[in-house]
């Protein structure tokens, strides 16, 4: 650890070297590796024209003496590294955050540098005081706050919008990683399906249950309201044709659509970020946490076992866990409570459509359409880009 190590590290001469480079340098190594050479460095920037200031010295010796002792959090040194003047902010007062160094995609990498060399001119200017941020001037972090906040939401030249351009990378990996699961857990479906024999169409119990649907759906409140932003029934017209109307609501259980109108999320209801959701916004928010493996897990579990089988969310956690279609550690009561915790949400819907019975059990008609279901809401993502 010396003057050469954080040159190579930062990719700068000594005397170009911030005290960001010279702070993710020390963090590099071992902290009482950086300790030990932490006076060398020093010394050895001072001849070579970049002494940095006494303030950073300070908070590099007790932030590294911190990590040694174990006393220091991550968020400590977190701050002591935005403390430099040059170290964008985790997190922005507008809640904007920077991926994980390892995370970010080209874009993010591009503005996450071109935000660094921002604030370096600003540094160098003179309208940011690192030296002040070091010593915990609240009124210095404001200032740098600001500056990162006017940047990440200003259009570059190119018109890009830095934190926009960032967030929708996000949200693009985001729903690539999503639908490239999606679609393995549709092939997994579809191959354990091909294993068993086909289910004859439930006629009568399929009518009666698009018959009480029907019903649901135009009654107020839950379940009827729920059940139609999972299908993305608002406004208009039900489809006539019974199977089709059963198998779009019970897909959209399995991937909601819509939310709920925005009439049913009062304006109150955000504004007080103490409140708890609402039952509604509970069930449809359970529902879009619940992992394609665990659906798979369960659909495939249900369909070899056939009408009969218990459906409970105890019993539905059970069969997650020990299920040989995917590969899930669950064996803590927490894991165990929290996948019975979601699904929940899910067998009170289930009834509705008579996939179970009044006592959780599976019914002819629930071992005949939801795999078909499910299949038909893994597929909606191919159906939407054809």
């Amino acid at each position: 650890m010396d003057l050469d190590f954080v040159c190579v590290h930062a990719g700068r001469a000594a005397s170009e070297l911030t005290r960001r480079d010279v702070a993710r340098a020390l963090l590099a190594v071992p902290s009482g590796v950086a300790l030990v050479a932490l006076p060398d460095l020093r010394r050895a920037l001072l001849a070579a024209g970049n002494p940095l200031s006494v303030p950073f010295w300070d908070s590099a010796k007790a932030t590294l003496s911190a990590i040694e002792s174990g006393g220091a959090t991550v968020g400590d040194v977190q701050r002591w590294m935005e403390s430099t003047g040059t170290e964008p902010l985790l997190l922005t007062r507008s809640f904007f955050v920077w991926p994980e160094e390892d995370e970010r995609g080209p874009v993010g990498e591009e503005m996450f540098n071109r935000l660094v060399a921002y604030l370096e001119e600003r540094v160098a200017a003179g309208e940011i005081d690192p030296d002040a941020l070091a010593r915990g001037d609240e009124q210095a972090r404001e200032v740098y706050a600001d500056f990162q906040e006017r940047w990440l939401t200003g259009p570059l030249p190119d018109g890009r919008v830095p934190g926009a351009a960032v967030s929708d990378e996000q949200d693009e990996e985001l729903f690539a990683a999503w639908d490239e699961e999606e679609a393995f857990a549709l092939g997994e479906l579809r191959r354990i399906l091909a294993e068993l024999p086909e289910p004859e169409r439930p006629v009568r119990e399929l009518r009666a249950a698009a018959t009480r649907l029907r019903e649901v759906l135009a009654g107020p409140g839950y379940p009827g309201n729920v059940l139609r932003a999972c299908a993305g029934y608002e406004g208009e017209p039900l489809p006539a044709d019974d199977e089709e109307l059963w198998l779009t609501v019970t897909a959209g259980i399995a991937g909601p659509i819509s939310d709920l109108p925005e009439e049913e999320d009062r304006l109150e209801v955000f504004t007080d970020l103490d409140g708890e959701l609402s039952h509604e916004d509970s069930v449809l928010a359970a529902l879009c946490a619940i992992h394609h493996a665990d659906w798979l897990a369960v659909v495939a579990a249900l369909a070899r076992r056939g009408p009969g089988v218990l459906a409970s969310p105890e019993r539905i956690a059970r069969l997650i866990a020990e299920s040989e279609d995917i590969d899930v550690d669950m064996d803590e009561p927490e894991d165990l409570e929290a996948a019975e915790t979601l699904f929940s949400s899910v067998t009170p819907l289930w009834a509705c459509l008579g996939i179970v019975d009044r006592t959780e059990v599976l019914t002819p008609l629930g071992r005949w359409g939801l795999p078909k279901a499910l299949e038909r809401a893994w597929s909606s993502t191919d159906a939407l880009g054809d």
